[in-house]
């Protein structure tokens, strides 16, 4: 098992002060024989609830966790379960529980070498469990197999990290290996081996129309949903607008319509978009009538852009979770290679707080989803760009309660695993987060991680960011072939 410590609490008193976790053990009476085991059974008591049903942090009655899921969120329950000799978790006054949030465009990409795109499976998944996200969607994987055995060793218990809802490869010329000409029985057979694999839905980029409608149906029939990074329909590219009509779920970054016109890429059309177009309003309204989601990925573009200094602060030294080789590299690179700012992706970074903020107006708050999409070229990493995500959304205007459930019920209904994730009620699996201070009084609270839950686990988030420094990229020469990209072949194939 890596070398990150899990401690589910034991017999005892859990106690969180504004500081520092301590753990501090107490005796218990024995439980009776066939009976129930009190240490089975955690009570995380006091402290601030936000439980992502509503708008406000409000007193928590007591959360009773046991078997991985929430039993009760209740005072009377928490009461007779503490007395019955339950684990204690005591939440400093000022500290405040959320869900344990879901990033629904969690990329594991990395390029170090400017080799094209791998996914980093070694430190990822507890970097983004130190960060307050429980569950990751990769929306689409640069290695498959990889990230294949990644989902086997969380599963097993044999590697500590964020849950991952994989998504499986691109379906799309973004795939290494794609065939823009497969086939829509190609494209089912794609999907049916992937649903053995245990994807729990799927990303389309860069993909044609035919390709995208059996993909759509095929998903369906599996009862998983698709999501789209499309275009404008220029160059053969599906516009988002059309792809509603077929039936997708959710689309990532430009909502399309009419004010993306064919004649011109999305990129070129987006930047000059206003909140203000009648077009803009009529493709809102096309998401608010059929309900679909859409995954704004704002900070990316500020990633290549100017890099806004009020959400690109630095709040964590990310580069230290490189290796010393690859951090070598990596600085080698900058300085032989300045960075060169994208004015286009600054302008788009601009306008999309506009947009995102009229979609919320016009009232699709409930179908708004986060997710970072941040492929990394050894700067900044995926695990802490939910952070600057929600940081943006409130920078935009939309108020922090409503952000924080982008985060977390509306990311489970988009990837419909909202029967056991996303809120804090009983029956639902055990993930929740607990945060120095109150988010809804300064969204950068987030970053201030004291404590996760993550199937009724404890996790500290100070030893997972601390075990993971110096682990990220190759540790010499001889590693740098499994940081370049390779093939991805056709799911189910040779």
């Amino acid at each position: 098992m890596i070398g990150f410590r899990a401690y589910g609490i034991s017999a005892g008193r859990a106690v969180l002060g504004c500081a520092f976790l301590a753990l501090v053990a107490t005796a218990c009476s024995p439980a009776e024989e066939g009976a129930p085991a009190a240490s089975d059974v955690t009570v995380v008591w006091g402290g601030g609830l936000f439980d992502g049903t509503g708008d406000a942090v409000v007193p928590n009655p007591g959360i009773v966790m046991a078997e991985g899921r929430f039993q009760a969120v209740d005072a009377v329950a928490a009461s007779e379960a503490v007395a019955a000799g339950a684990s204690v978790v005591e939440v400093g006054e000022g500290e405040v529980i959320l869900p344990g949030m879901l990033d629904l465009h969690a990329h594991f990409h990395l390029d170090l070498l400017g080799e094209g795109r791998v996914d980093e499976t070694t430190v990822y998944p507890a970097l983004f469990l130190a960060n307050g996200v429980t569950s990751t969607f990769p929306n689409g994987e640069a290695s498959p197999h990889k990230m294949r055995a990644l989902q086997e060793r969380l599963q097993s218990g044999e590697q500590v990290g964020a849950r991952l809802l994989r998504s499986g490869p691109y379906f799309g010329s973004s795939r290494v290996g794609w065939d823009p000409f497969f086939t829509a029985e190609e494209v089912h057979r794609q999907v049916d081996a992937l649903v053995e694999e245990g994807v729990a839905g799927f990303k389309a980029k860069t993909i044609r129309a035919p390709q995208l409608e059996a993909l759509i149906e095929r998903a369906h029939y599996h009862g998983l949903s698709v999501t789209g990074h499309l275009g404008s329909g220029f160059g053969g590219s599906v516009n988002p607008r059309d792809a509603i009509h077929m039936g997708i779920d959710r689309i990532e970054h430009f909502m399309g319509g009419d004010a993306m016109p064919a004649v011109r890429s999305a990129y070129a059309s987006f930047e000059e978009m206003t909140p203000d177009m009648p077009e803009f309003e009529h493709i809102v309204q096309l998401y608010l009538d059929e309900g679909v989601n859409y995954n704004a990925t704002m900070s990316a573009y500020g990633y290549s852009g100017g890099r806004d200094p009020d959400i690109f602060e630095p709040f964590a030294d990310e580069m230290s979770y490189l290796t010393p080789y690859a951090r070598e590299l990596v600085e080698e690179r900058l300085a032989a290679e300045p960075r060169q700012v994208s004015e286009q992706f600054e302008r788009i970074y601009n306008v999309k707080q506009q947009l995102v903020k009229r979609f919320y107006d016009m009232g699709g708050g409930h179908l708004i989803t986060m997710g970072t999409d941040h492929p990394s070229t050894g700067e900044f990493f995926s695990p802490f760009s939910v952070h600057r995500e929600l940081a943006l959304f409130v920078k935009s205007g939309i108020p922090e309660a409503a952000v924080l459930r982008f985060a977390t019920r509306n990311a489970a209904e988009a990837l419909r695993v909202d029967d056991d994730l996303g809120t804090i009620e009983a029956g639902k699996i055990a993930d929740l987060v607990i945060l120095g201070a109150n988010p809804l009084d300064d969204i950068r609270n987030t970053r201030d991680v004291r404590m996760v839950f993550k199937d009724g686990v404890a996790y500290d988030p100070a030893e997972l960011l601390e075990s993971s420094k110096g682990r990220i990229g190759p540790q010499g020469p001889e590693d740098l072939p499994d940081f370049a990209a390779v093939d991805v072949p056709p799911p189910g194939g040779e």
